[in-house]
């Protein structure tokens, strides 16, 4: 089942500045921020100290809604303008695949489905008109 579709935001290396600036602005409580330097090591993908201070994933609740925002990778690029995704969430491992097969029909893989230390089952891909969706299950 779906459980909800949300903005996500991309940032660039400010992702902590802009937590607090939408928790002010928008009146926000934070559910959390986590950044990559919380991650389990990987020594196959040794983390650089910059993004160590990197926020891989923020959510905010605003009013019966829900914000999320991460800041890219550095190194990643990033235009201003188009860091704007949809993330769909999820409570089930399978819908999150039946939906991410429909939305790649045309488009593009950008990160595989796949288990991630956040979800068991997170990918990423461009459909066919150019939006970014980030598909996440939520683990219960």
């Amino acid at each position: 089942m779906i459980l909800g579709v949300h903005a996500y935001l991309r940032m660039n290396g400010n992702g902590k500045e802009a937590v607090k600036f939408y928790e002010n602005a928008l009146e926000a409580e934070v559910l959390g921020v986590q950044t990559y330097g919380e991650l389990p090591e990987n020594p196959g993908f040794p983390l650089p100290d910059e993004a160590k201070d990197r926020v891989i994933h923020a959510q905010l609740k605003i009013a019966n809604t829900f914000l999320m925002l991460s800041d890219t990778f550095p190194g990643q690029p990033f235009q201003t303008g188009s860091q704007v995704d949809v993330a769909i969430t999820f409570n089930d491992v399978e819908k999150s695949r039946e939906v991410y097969e429909k939305l790649q029909d045309g488009g593009e893989v950008l990160m595989p489905l796949q288990e991630t230390p956040w979800s068991p089952s997170y990918g990423q891909v461009k459909d066919k008109f150019g939006i970014t969706w980030q598909l996440s299950t939520i683990a219960e």
